[in-house]
């Protein structure tokens, strides 16, 4: 039978007004049958959804004489814009609109379809009826049911349907409900008497419950969670999402801890043109444990303020705050993200550039303290809190190759206030009434202009670079002094700042691990000079002592933060590295580097209190990182004194990735324990706290389907566990992943706490229990969902 493809109707058109080169289709019969041997495409505008030409297609067509019936028979199938309707033979009817398609039926509209052994669909009233269908959601999900009624082009309803979102064979999870609406514009199904199985168990029933059909946004209620910490005891929570609309939506989270009481959590996510942002907050009314009422607030805003005088106007603001400092320590189920925060900013800046080499910003920003009182000497209380900014203005300007040179300003003025409390606390450690003042306050000026010249050539470079560092206080005392005594509340200070940086690159083909390589040798010094300026009378507002690394052995300043500092310098740093990379993919197998700064002229500018080394040379530094194979690697790195030949700390790690899945690591960290002042008996100030740790983690399979994961902190110091954690994950044959997780963290010196997370993921429905997925990510190096990952639907996958 010759293949007959056919223009037959335009539907709710005046037949006049549409016209092809296959000829009008008013009164088609048999005589136009050989004009139609070719498809013909027709491209309409501006026409309504009704407005919609239909195109057949079919082995063989049958019309009636009176031009009303007409039949299509082998691989028949009728297209429109909106829908396609496919079957071993359709019969339409002109007058009424009815199609009767017998034999593998299958409609597809609006992005779901419906196949079963019989259709009846009216193309005008967008209504029909299905016996035994077979369906599949624009959002994935698929299922049957006895029957499924067409009520018009926005509604069906199913009886006697399952539903899911797994589309195994033999389904993981599935949805049975006496009856299903899906209504396509709301993107809403709603079931009535439905019950969830898993593995063929019902687990849950609801007389109603509602499920969206797109990948779209929809109002409902999210799957619960679960918690179990020993600060908070066992947890729950509920979440429920309004969408409101496209842009902006609402999360409300009620939540209960056995131990602690009902908490309401809600978070609102907005996106606008010109602005975006997220404000989350917690509330409980009433701790019992803690007899106090808790909370939580976040706020983060972006937004274009628009042009003005030729600049570009932002507004950023970042709220944290927190009701008390063991908020954190207590509900956190992000152990060792949130619970080791000691400070929470809150900050609002408007920022400005692109007006030619210019940027800049106004900011405000301001500390919540969120220390351990009960492990910490109190008298260190004025340690426990931060400068706060009111207000701070940056202007910086940068120009690059202008003539060859690379110039660059930054300008700031900031107002320095200090947390005011009205008590004060004794050597003796107790606390007592007093005006509130634990430190001065000020107004800071600074600016920083530099001029380089940088020369690069093949295989060396040169960069010549003079700075003029000039800052201006303003200080307000009140009873206190600067570390020189004095209590000047005018000061300036300028230094001129001189420094060349320059380094070498040769190569080389070898051989490394029997392949062959190309090693680089990359000599690098860099030369430094600032001369000496009594600081000893400037305040410190924002400034420490910075730790010596390979990043700081080649700058100008040892201290960092502000300027409140600057050391007098005149020294030498050298540094040396070679790496190997493969010939062929570029890919580097091992790095080796070595730096040490040699001191022309010990530095005399100091902090308060700070430990002065008056040793020629600086610690030695060495670093070295391995790619053994392309699964296995390892690094290390040293920082030795060598004038008393000791460590000052280290770090070594041993990294093996076989195979997706499966991972092992084992990791050492060395530092040594801070210097004492032998003349109180006092640790200098600045310095890291000592430590002496190993950590060990992995994720490996225990069989096909089951998977272990863990990691252990030991402190060697301490003589304790800091962490451990271990779980189980199991992965289903088929859209479901479990896991079971166990967590025991520190949270300060003498406080510890411990979390169970057990999990039900199931594909297309969501996660079930508690989550513990941020804490493996963050604790585990290299962790892989055990779950497959999904992949983008193609807009072809489901071309009919």
């Amino acid at each position: 039978m010759q293949k007959i493809v056919g223009l037959i109707f335009l539907l709710l058109m005046p037949v006049v007004n549409a016209q092809s080169n296959a000829g009008e289709t008013q009164g088609l019969d048999s005589r136009d049958l050989p004009r139609l041997q070719e498809s013909t495409l027709l491209t309409l505008e501006n026409t309504d959804k009704n407005d919609v030409m239909t195109f057949t297609d079919s082995s063989d067509i049958d019309v009636t004489n009176d031009n009303n019936r007409i039949k299509l028979s082998g691989k028949a199938q009728i297209r429109r814009a909106d829908l396609i309707l496919k079957g071993d033979s359709i019969t339409y009817d002109r007058l009424t609109g009815e199609v009767q398609a017998e034999g593998n039926a299958r409609l597809f509209r609006d992005g779901s379809l419906i196949t079963g052994p019989r259709l009846k669909y009216n193309v005008d009233q967008k209504t029909g009826l299905l016996s035994s269908p077979v369906y599949r959601l624009t959002n994935g999900g698929s299922g049957q049911a006895s029957s499924a009624e067409l009520i018009d082009d926005n509604h069906m309803q199913l009886k006697e349907a399952i539903y899911s979102a797994c589309n195994c064979d033999k389904k993981a999870w599935y949805i049975s409900a006496n009856k299903v609406d899906l209504y396509n514009d709301e993107n809403e199904g709603i079931a009535e008497n439905g019950a969830l199985y898993i593995g063929g168990v019902p687990v849950l029933w609801s007389p109603y419950f509602t499920f969206p059909i797109k990948r779209e946004k929809k109002t409902g209620w999210l799957m619960p969670t679960f918690s179990s910490t020993s600060r908070s005891g066992f947890g729950l929570s509920l979440p429920y999402f309004v969408n409101l609309a496209p842009n902006y939506d609402l999360t409300l989270t009620p939540q209960w801890y056995s131990k602690r009481g009902t908490m309401l959590g809600a978070e609102f996510r907005y996106i606008m043109p010109s602005y975006q942002g997220i404000v989350t907050g917690n509330y409980m009314p009433k701790d019992r444990k803690h007899d106090d009422k808790r909370w939580s607030l976040d706020w983060q805003h972006r937004q274009r303020l628009g042009r003005l005088l030729g600049w570009n106007i932002g507004l950023n603001i970042d709220i944290h705050g927190v009701s008390d400092n063991d908020y954190y320590r207590d509900f956190t189920t992000i152990a060792l993200n949130q619970a080791d925060e000691t400070y929470l900013a809150k900050s609002a800046s408007l920022t400005f550039s692109g007006y030619k080499y210019w940027s800049g910003y106004l900011m405000w920003k301001k500390y919540q303290s969120l220390h351990d009182l009960t492990s910490d000497d109190p008298r260190n209380y004025r340690y426990y809190y931060q400068y706060e900014r009111e207000p701070e203005l940056m202007i910086r300007g940068t120009r690059y190759d202008w003539n060859g040179f690379d110039i660059s300003t930054q300008n700031t003025w900031t107002r320095f206030r200090f947390p005011i409390h009205r008590s004060r606390i004794r050597a003796d450690g107790t606390i007592v009434g007093g005006d509130g003042r634990q430190r001065w306050d000020g107004d800071r000026l600074v600016s920083y202009t530099q001029i380089s010249y940088p020369i690069i050539r093949s295989g060396w470079y040169v960069t010549p670079k003079v700075g003029l560092h000039a800052s201006h206080y303003r200080t307000d005392w009140f009873r206190f002094s600067s570390q020189a005594g004095t209590q000047d509340k005018s000061l300036s200070r300028v230094l001129p700042i001189f420094s060349v940086d320059s380094g070498m690159t040769f190569e080389r083909e070898t051989t490394l691990f029997g392949k062959p390589r190309v090693q680089t040798l990359e000599p690098r010094l860099y030369y430094v000079y600032i001369p000496y300026r009594d600081q000893s009378d400037i305040p410190i507002y924002d400034t420490t002592l910075g730790e010596f690394n390979f990043g700081t052995a080649f700058s100008e300043n040892r201290y960092m933060g502000g300027w409140d500092r600057i050391n007098d310098i005149h020294a030498l740093t050298a540094g040396l590295t070679s790496r190997w990379y493969d010939e062929e993919s570029g890919r580097e197998r091992m790095a080796l580097q070595v730096a040490q700064r040699f001191y022309i002229k010990q530095s005399e500018v100091s902090l308060p209190n700070e430990r002065m080394s008056e040793q020629s040379r600086s610690e030695f530094l060495a670093n070295g990182k391995v790619l053994l194979t392309d699964t296995f690697t390892t690094e290390a790195g040293v920082q030795v004194d060598t004038y008393g030949r000791k460590i000052a700390q280290t770090y070594a790690t041993i990294r093996w990735f076989p195979k997706r899945l499966t991972s092992l690591s084992l990791t050492y960290r060395y530092q040594r324990d801070p210097f004492i002042n032998e003349t109180n008996n006092r640790v200098y100030p600045y310095q890291v706290n000592g430590k002496n740790n190993v950590s060990v983690a992995g994720q490996w399979p225990l069989s096909q389907r089951l998977y272990m994961v863990g990691r252990h902190d030991y402190s060697l110091k301490e003589n304790r566990s800091t962490q451990s954690i271990i779980g189980l994950e199991y992965k289903g044959r088929c859209c479901w992943t479990s896991r079971v997780v166990f967590q025991r963290y520190a949270v300060s010196q003498e406080k510890t706490n411990t979390a169970l997370y057990f999990q039900l993921e199931l594909t297309g429905l969501g996660p079930v229990g508690s989550d513990p997925m941020e804490t493996l990510r963050t604790s585990i190096p290299g962790y892989q969902n055990v779950k497959d990952p999904e992949t983008d639907q193609s807009p072809f996958e489901r071309y009919e």
